[in-house]
């Protein structure tokens, strides 16, 4: 039914992605830190970077999602066309 091989990622990838993700949310909370402004705008500051993150994430995971909901749903009708072509080559 799905002869596409399942790919993965590296473990080198995996690390990089880790790893620039936690270097530019240290970069940007050390940007927001230094920042010439009071406490309150830095707060602020920091708030949006948190919330900025967080959607990012999400935002991400619901493409997934979507995706691969697209992509059962295709295998699903693959499986009934070669089930009813199946039932036609027995019948005829």
């Amino acid at each position: 039914m799905n002869n596409q091989p399942h790919q993965t990622d590296s473990g080198a990838w995996v690390a990089f992605t880790y790893v620039s993700f936690a270097a530019s949310v240290a970069m940007v909370a050390l940007g927001v830190l230094f920042l010439p402004v009071d406490l309150a705008t830095r707060g602020y500051m920091a708030i949006g970077m948190m919330m900025l993150v967080q959607s990012s994430f999400t935002i991400a995971k619901t493409a997934r999602d979507r995706h691969e909901g697209t992509r059962l749903h295709k295998r699903i009708e693959e499986a009934r066309v070669e089930e009813l072509l199946a039932k036609a080559e027995r019948g005829a």
